[in-house]
């Protein structure tokens, strides 16, 4: 049986969500009928990442409406969830590959199957027609929550007005592919269309299910699109006094199985001294670029060629 991290919270049950009102399984529109933005929120990129499905399912039982404008609630990877395994948990990343790295349009339209791709052929309309998306995922590593606002500066002004967490990041994607929250017009300065995604904490500490409920209330009080009066008496943390931002200059990319990492990182560690060595993969190695960089996810649970192992960065 493989080690992992102590299961805090419970999956939970989102069979009720399966058949939603869009054709689409496990997608819910929610349409006020009156003008205003068209609101996304995605739970279970990952299977085992389900504190956003906690929180989904949260606002499911509390009742969630908006006042004005659409809300769509989706469960993306449910296959991969369906699979989840108190034993060996990590397994339920995905079933063929991962779903966070297929949204580019030569991915999407091309002739290559899988079922991630599948999913996420059947959830583009409704990602394409979002103006504001809410990304909910959590982290191998026990880390404080990190927003991440892929290189864009809108969403780290969007990130400000929901006001949590206290970590932004700026980064530099993937190699592996493209992030939902970077396709399209999320990525273009020029338009209005923001992307937001939070890594909520440890993906089964108990703290991850409330950062990732008190962040979906705050995502859509800032949407505009829900009220204060149904948002402020759900809160269950205290905002942080400042938001900071991080700027990733690299990332760190296994070239085989042999990579390992200097030290027993968890995230956000702050190196002081530049040319301290971070990470080696055989006769490579890395080293910090700079003073006072910061390691910024670093995880071995996914280790292949080709994946980004940390990313080094700085506050800036």
């Amino acid at each position: 049986m493989a080690e992992h991290y102590p299961i805090e919270i419970a999956p939970p049950d989102i069979t009720p969500y399966r058949k939603g009102n869009t054709g689409v399984e496990y997608v819910t529109v929610l349409d006020s009928g009156k003008p205003g933005p068209n609101v996304m929120i995605q739970a279970l990129t990952h299977g085992n990442e389900f504190c956003g499905a906690i929180a989904m399912d949260c606002m499911f039982r509390e009742g969630v409406r908006p006042e004005r404008g659409t809300l769509t609630l989706a469960f993306a990877n449910v296959a991969a969830y369906a699979r989840f395994d108190f034993d060996a948990p990590n397994r339920s990343r995905y079933i063929d590959e991962d779903y966070n790295r297929v949204w580019g349009d030569d991915q999407l339209t091309g002739l290559r199957d899988s079922t991630e791709l599948r999913r996420a052929r059947e959830l583009s309309r409704f990602v394409d027609q979002a103006e504001l998306l809410l990304d909910l995922h959590s982290m191998h590593e026990p880390c404080r929550p990190i927003m991440v606002c892929a290189r864009s500066e809108k969403s780290i002004a969007f990130a400000r007005r929901i006001g949590v967490p206290a970590d932004l990041l700026v980064d530099t994607g993937h190699p592996a592919g493209l992030r939902m929250i970077e396709r399209g017009a999320f990525s273009d300065p020029a338009s209005p269309r923001t992307a937001v995604l939070i890594e909520c904490g440890q993906h089964w500490e108990k703290n991850s299910a409330d950062v990732a409920i008190d962040t979906t209330l705050r995502f859509l009080r800032a949407s505009g699109i829900v009220d204060e009066a149904f948002v402020a008496p759900r809160l269950r943390l205290e905002p942080p006094a400042v938001q900071r931002v991080i700027r990733v200059t690299e990332p760190v990319v296994a070239q085989s199985m042999n990579f390992r990492f200097a030290g027993p990182y968890k995230g956000l560690e702050v190196i002081g001294r530049a040319g301290t060595p971070v990470a080696s993969d055989g006769e490579k190695v890395w080293r910090t670029p700079y003073d006072d960089c910061v390691l910024v996810m670093p995880s071995m649970a996914h280790l292949k060629p080709g994946t980004t192992m940390v990313r080094l960065g700085r506050y800036a």
